[in-house]
This record gives structure tokens, sequence and C-alpha cells, in this order.
């Protein structure tokens, strides 16, 4: 039940009350939140204009009873659109870093984030060097590269104009236009004809990649994403299989490429069982994300 208008609640108090409203709900979660309490904590700390991770030291503050009542006109929108919370607020966290989120582009979300922040993938990226962001969708994994690596330029390409709208924003948001550049077209055909001056030293990509039997049980919450960075073809490799036929024409002698492939693993073993994969460990384990070096792609 919710409180009278004129109720005081604490942020804590608040959070509790929507975690209840939205777990009674059966909502889906994993668009930047894990389940109902996080959502919920995400909720409140809108109101406050915090981080989520910033509102944890304000448990014990009253909430006005305007933000009290936008919070649950909130948790009441999340309930009866099934929409991901990050278009509902405008706004997405990924490894603490805020991002500006519409249905233009996917909600920014990806296991690559977490090997960028932690310093994994360093030893591909020497000083001045270049990456590639295959894509790139709201520009979220563009720009964490380019805030952890601050030496490095980072190009960043999507087939999807209204989703590079979304990255444009997010990269002026941060101040990173002098190192972060958004090219449009369909995957490779974004970039000029690859020479000894234009080659990268690391690509990621968290390409659509979802088959198409999971892509026709997907919860709600996914639908109200656009299709096209989701759907991967009958075995989700489709996009995949364009990518790595190229790559080695754009990586440097000792470069690589970071791809995210999700819950994949068995259909890429099967459509890549020649290529040596160095399977990288994430929080979600290790058959999620996957690096190919130049000279095993050759």
């Amino acid at each position: 039940m919710d409180p009278e208008p004129h109720q005081s609640l604490t942020v804590n108090q608040c959070i509790d009350q929507i975690a209840q409203k939205l777990e009674a709900a059966t909502l889906h979660y994993g668009h930047g939140a894990i389940d109902a309490h996080s959502e919920a904590l995400w909720i409140v700390s809108k109101q406050l204009n915090l981080s989520p991770t910033e509102a944890l030291d304000h448990l014990e503050v009253s909430l006005t009873s305007e933000q009290l009542l936008t919070a649950l006109a909130v948790a009441d929108e999340r309930i009866s659109t099934r929409k991901p919370l990050a278009y509902i607020l405008g706004e997405a966290w990924l490894m603490g870093v805020p991002f500006f989120c519409s249905e233009q582009s996917i909600v920014p979300r990806s296991w690559i984030a977490e090997l960028i922040v932690d310093g994994s993938l360093e030893p591909w990226l020497p000083a001045d060097g270049k990456a590639l962001d295959l894509c790139t969708g709201n520009g979220s994994l563009a720009i964490l590269l380019a805030l952890s690596c601050p030496d490095i330029h980072v190009s960043a390409c999507d087939i999807s104009m209204p989703a590079l709208s979304v990255a444009a924003r997010n990269v002026d948001r941060h101040g990173l236009n002098s190192q972060v550049e958004l090219l449009s077209g369909d995957l490779w055909n974004a970039l000029p004809e690859p020479n000894e001056e234009n080659l990268f030293d690391l690509i990621i990509c968290n390409p659509p990649y979802v088959n198409a039997n999971s892509m026709n049980t997907l919860p709600a919450e996914y639908h109200a994403e656009p299709a096209l960075a989701l759907a991967g073809g009958d075995d989700g490799m489709d996009l995949i299989r364009r990518i790595i036929a190229l790559a080695p024409d754009y990586l440097s002698e000792r470069g690589a490429i970071l791809i995210e492939i999700g819950n994949e693993y068995e259909n890429f073993k099967r459509a890549f069982p020649q290529i040596p994969a160095i399977w990288m460990e994430v929080s979600a384990g290790e058959e999620q994300v996957l690096l190919i070096q130049a000279e095993d792609l050759h």
C-alpha cells in the first residue's frame, strides 16, 4: 500500500517499499540492475540527483513528499509498461559512469565494460594506440575506453543513426569529442580502407548475437529495445561471421579483437571451431567474452 502524500519516509524506507512493489509485479531485470532492490535504489537515487552508490550514504535522509510521489510514479510506470528502467529515467549507469539513455539505442550494459575498467585490456593498448568500438550503440564502451586510457584514440561506429545520436550526446556529456570519433555505416563499411596508418591495436565489439529461438522468448523488457541491436540470426552468429572475416584487415600485427557473445558459447564453438579464442573471465563467467589475437585470425 502506497503512503499518504503527507507521510515522510527515509530513503531506506522508500527503497524497501518500492522494492516490494516491483517484486510483486514479477518484472525482469538485467538492464543495469540485477533485482528489485537494485532498481528501487536506482529510482530513489534519481530523485536525490545522486548515483545509486552515492545514495547508499544517505539512507536516513527524509524524502520530500514530491520526491516520494515521483519515485512511486516511476515504479508504477515500470510495472505498467515493462520498459527497462533506464528508458523511463533517461539515464543508465555502467561501471559507475552515467550515460544518457533512450529507446533509440540499447540500454548500456556489457561484460566488456568490466574488462575495460579493471585493466585487462591494457596489454593490447599501447600509449597513443588506436581502438575501435564496433557496433557502439549508445557509445558507452567507447567512452569507458577513452576515460580509462586517455592517451589512445577511439573510433566508434554503428549502422543506426538514431543510436549514434545517443552516442554523440554521451560523448559530448563526458567531454570526449577530441578523443572519440563516431562513424556511421554497416560494420566495416563505416571505416576508411585499411592501410598501415589506420590499423587498430584493439577492436571491441558487443554485436547483436541473440539467436532466433531466444529472440522469440525474450521478456518484454528486451522487446522495448531496438531489435536491430539484439537479433543475430538463426544461431546468433550472422554478424559475428562478417566481423571475424574482415577483422584481420583492420588489426595491427600485435592487435586483437574482443567480442561479447553472451549465452551463445556453444553456437560460437560450432561456427568457429578452428579459432583459438582466449576466453576472458567476467562476473558472468568465462564463456561470455572472447579475445582473438590478430596472428590467430590469419
